[in-house]
């Protein structure tokens, strides 16, 4: 994406969180942004915020663990604006809070239903368009637990380390084709995870409660840091940049001038 400007991103779980927030700021600049989630009552809200500071925004509701409704959802975007330029695979679920030993398997089948196989189902609807356009630029939301433990919450980190390892091997298959997958981890920031953590007391561990609090209470990491950061890897100022795990709180910048080490900014957060 040369600009922002009239090109068009897709945004899934768009309507709170820090999908909103990319979805407001990529508006911002310019882009016609895709709403996609399953909840149509926060897509209109997402929607007006966007329309009434002059963006332009189309609603899209579907399920990111349903392909079909995905791929629906790409063809009207297609349909309407003529492709997707950027996805960013933001919807997720937090999943049980605990010791794992207490967790049913149906709670994790969901957790990966949604942070994995929605993460694929949606880069895999709109992979063909770029790879035919030989352009194009995927971002997944990850966290922290994808590069570290973190006690308390193994589905919803093991879910984030298997789509960082998902995002580092379809980096090198699509690399020719001048597509670039990365992740970003946005950092803390205040959202409906926050209140579960909360909600889960004890469960959640004394750290996470210590930290789930503080952001309650300050918002967490400035929205302008992540939208910067994302705005900088939907460019073309980072194409040779694919296959990384970024943090918004990363010396990212310096990424624009200087190539990094193969192993720098991957799954173990070499740097």
């Amino acid at each position: 994406m040369r600009s922002p400007q009239n090109a068009t991103v897709l945004v899934t779980g768009a309507g709170r969180g820090i999908g909103k927030r990319l979805s407001l700021g990529f508006a911002h600049a310019g882009a016609r942004v895709g709403l996609l989630g399953r909840h149509q009552g926060e897509l209109d809200v997402t929607k007006l915020e966007i329309e009434d500071a002059k963006g332009t925004a189309l609603r899209l509701r579907a399920d990111v663990t349903n392909f079909d409704e995905v791929s629906a959802a790409v063809e009207r975007l297609n349909t309407v604006w003529g492709g997707v330029h950027t996805l960013i695979a933001n919807a997720g679920v937090l999943g049980p809070v605990g010791s794992f030993a207490d967790q049913k398997p149906s709670q994790w089948r969901e957790v990966f239903e949604t942070n994995v196989i929605g993460v694929m189902n949606a880069c895999r609807a709109v992979l063909p368009q770029m790879i035919h356009r030989r352009s194009g630029k995927i971002l997944v939301i990850s966290c922290a637990g994808a590069a570290a433990p973190r006690s308390g919450f193994a589905s919803y980190a093991a879910s984030k380390a298997a789509v960082a390892r998902f995002v580092e091997t379809v980096a090198e298959e699509v690399r020719d084709h001048n597509v670039q997958i990365n992740s970003i981890f946005p950092g803390e920031s205040y959202s409906n995870m926050t209140d579960e953590i909360l909600r889960a007391g004890q469960a959640a561990g004394p750290e996470e409660l210590e930290s789930a609090e503080r952001v309650r209470l300050t918002g967490g990491i400035a929205p302008e840091k992540q939208i910067q950061l994302a705005l900088f890897l939907a460019s073309e100022r980072s194409n040779h940049i694919t296959g990384k795990l970024i943090y918004a709180q990363d010396d990212w910048k310096k990424l624009e001038s200087d190539n990094c080490r193969p192993d720098a900014f991957t799954l173990r957060r070499h740097k």
